[in-house]
Formats: structure tokens, sequence, C-alpha cells
């Protein structure tokens, strides 16, 4: 049972916990300084109704309202390491070095060198997007110079650096991913806004629509927390075995296959991976080229599709909840251990028959929780065709992060005070 009093006669876990909690306010401070010569008021009107930017602001971690100094959050960061990952599927000595320690280490580093000019290439194009879209300049005096877009650029592209490495040393206390916990801490900080904002649209005549809403709400964080913790258990057995000058007795177990392995990483991705091409479009509106020019104004009425965008992040949704979990989860290294430990499943031979019975359970139970977590990322889009109704939606993606977030720490709090009392 988990006990704050518990974490909290513990110097080592209350001081991760106290340091993480140092790292979110400093975070949050920092999501409030705006960048130099940017107005943020121009922003407000902007920014609400628009789902594109709506979901920008929400994988920012909610700086994208006061376009601040980390306005661009993780996104940078997170495009490398998918970079990164999917050259491991590809190219034979990525996928070698990924599987070696000082292999691992090499290539964070080569994500930590790309994330700099991917910062400056989307800082650039996220400038250019706010002017186009809104019909005026975001800058104060209606203008900018050479120089101030600069200034823009290299205070975002340190924003960046600055959560990653914020990220990094939070992931480092074990007290979950370090890039969902600041994601999580923005959504939670916009929370007190959105609801002030909401309630203050709807009047009796429209009570039915929030306690639909609410309902709604309740139900997905419900849904959400049975399918996070929902698991196929594969009985073990494991053979005698002589333990010193003792022979020990058969005994079994079971190896749980969690319905969803990847977390919320794979709508991190999904997210990152579906707003790419419209940052790369900006750069060619003004083409001297006609045909570039019309393949930059057609992505982006393609991605402004309300239909389109939402398959489009569905099927992303579907396919990094495979792609990730064939990242970390390796049926092969699951097999080879169970044999080294003189386990076997019932019914199945030790080895590669193993290993392939293992792939088979987990990609069976794999896609009951691809398309949850594609339903509940295009949650919003749908609650908005039935209501009607763009200002009032259900922000599953939003819910997913939090709910995660919250049983993720809670787990990894609840370990190392376990550990910390058995070692005592």
């Amino acid at each position: 049972m988990f006990s704050f009093a518990r974490v909290w006669k513990l110097k080592e876990v209350r001081s991760n916990v106290l340091f993480v909690f140092a790292m979110l306010v400093i975070f949050r401070v920092a999501a409030h300084i705006p960048v130099p010569g940017v107005d943020p008021n121009a922003l407000v009107d902007f920014l609400q109704g628009n789902q594109l930017f709506g979901l920008m602001n929400i994988f920012s971690g909610g700086t994208l309202n006061n376009f601040s100094i980390v306005a661009l959050g993780l996104a940078p960061y997170i495009t490398a390491s998918i970079i990164f990952q999917l050259l491991g599927m590809i190219v034979p000595k990525f996928e070698e070095m990924q599987k070696e320690e000082q292999g691992r280490n090499r290539i964070n580093q080569w994500s930590r060198l790309l994330t700099v000019p991917l910062a400056f290439l989307q800082g650039y194009s996220l400038v250019l997007m706010f002017q186009q879209q809104s019909g005026a300049s975001l800058f104060i005096g209606g203008h900018a110079d050479l120089v101030t877009t600069l200034l823009v650029m290299i205070s975002m592209t340190a924003g960046t650096i600055f959560l990653m490495w914020m990220g990094e040393l939070i992931s480092e206390k074990n007290l979950g991913n370090g890039i969902s916990i600041l994601i999580f801490a923005g959504i939670i900080a916009g929370l007190p806004s959105y609801f002030s904002q909401s309630l203050a649209l709807y009047d009796r005549s429209q009570l039915i629509t929030a306690i639909i809403f609410a309902v709604l709400t309740l139900v997905t964080i419900i849904a959400v927390v049975v399918m996070h913790e929902a698991q196929r258990n594969i009985p073990v057995q494991y053979a005698r075995q002589m333990r010193g000058s003792r022979l020990a007795g058969a005994s079994g177990s079971n190896l749980p296959i969690k319905l969803n392995i990847a977390g919320v990483i794979p709508i991190i991705f999904a997210i990152s991976i579906i707003l790419f091409p419209s940052v790369i479009a900006r750069f060619f509106l003004n083409a001297r080229t006609s045909f570039l020019r019309a393949a930059a104004e057609w992505a982006l009425q393609m991605f402004q599709n309300q239909l389109v965008y939402g398959i489009m992040y569905f099927a992303l949704v579907f396919v990094f909840t495979y792609f990730y979990t064939s990242v970390i989860f390796h049926p092969d290294r699951v097999a080879e251990n169970l044999q080294k430990q003189s386990g076997f499943i019932p019914g199945i031979r030790p080895g590669r028959p193993t290993a392939e019975y293992i792939s088979w359970v987990t990609n069976r139970v794999l896609l009951a929780g691809a398309v949850f977590l594609s339903i509940i990322a295009v949650l919003p889009l749908i609650a908005q065709q039935i209501t009607g109704n763009a200002s009032l939606v259900v922000g599953g993606t939003s819910l997913l992060i939090v709910v995660n977030v919250v049983i993720e720490t809670m787990k990894q709090i609840e370990a190392q005070v376990s550990m910390h009392e058995y070692e005592m």
C-alpha cells in the first residue's frame, strides 16, 4: 500500500522526490519566461479552438501559450531519438550498437547533438507558422529583423537543451520517465485555466452537455487505469536445481505481458511525427518553384482536414505502439533468461520456440493495447463530432499521460521504498 509517511521517513527516497519536485518548479518558472521581442498576448485568441496548435501546446507541456523560451518543449529531442531508433531497424551497425551499453550511450550522445539543428529548424518554422496562420506578426512593433529572429531561435534552442538536461536528471532518480513527467507537469499546470474557461462558456441550457462531458472524462480515466494494469500471465515452470548442498524442488510462476507495454511513448512519438510535415511545408510556401509551393499548400490543407488528421493520428499511434514495444521488449532475451534459470513454458520447448511463443502472445495482447491507445488519441475529435462543440472535449491524450505518469511514478516510489526497507 502506497504511503507518503513511508516515503518521508527514508532519506534517499525523500531526496529524490524533492529533487524531482524542484525540477518541475524550475520548469514551470521557465515556461513563463517569453522569448525576447515577442508579444505573448497575440497568441491567446489564435490558440483557442485550433486543434493542431492545441496539440502542440500539450506536447510542449503547456509552454506554447506564453511563447516561452521552452516553447519547443522536448519535441526536437524526441524527433532525434526516433530517427536513431528507426536507423537501428534499418542499418545493421546501429542495430548492433543498440544491443551494447557503450553503443547505446553513443547513440544517446548523437541524439543530443542532432537535437540542436532540429531545434533551430523547428524554432524558425514555429515563428513562420504563427505569422502565416494568424495574419499578424508576433513581434513587438509588427516586424522582426534578422538579429531578433536569430535571438528567438537561439533562446528556444537553449530552452530545449535545458529541458533535455532536466529530463535526463529526473530519469536518473528512477521515479519515472523524465520526458513524460515534464509533459505531465505542463498538463497539470494548465488544468485550472482550462476548466475555468470551459465553465465560463456554458450556461444552464448546456448543463446536460457539461454533465455528459464529466461522465465521459470519468469513464476515460477508469478505462485508462484498467488498461494500464491489464496483463496476460504466461505460466512458467522452473526445474529442480541444486542450491548449495540441497536439491530445490520445482516451482511455478508467471511471466506477465502487459496490455500496454509502451505506455504513453507511442502517442508522444506520433505527435512529433504528425507535426513534422507541417513544419517542413512552411519553408516552401514562398518557394519559386510552383510545384513546391503547390505541394506545401496541399500538405497544409491535408493536415488541417479533421478527418485526414484523425486517420493519420490514429494510424501513427497504432504503428508506434508496435514499434516502441519491439524496441524495449525482446522475446528472444526473455527466452534466453528463462533457459539460464532452468525455466520453461509448459508445452513449449526452450530456446527459439519459447521466444516465438512469447512474441506471438505479445502481438495478440498488443493489438488491444494499440487500438485502445489510438482511440484515446483521437477521442477529442470523436467528441467534437458527436457533441458538435469544439471547446468542450475529452482530452484523451492529456488524461492518458496524466494517469500513466501518476501510476508509474507511484510504482517507482513504492519499489524504492520496499528496496530500502528490505535492506534495513
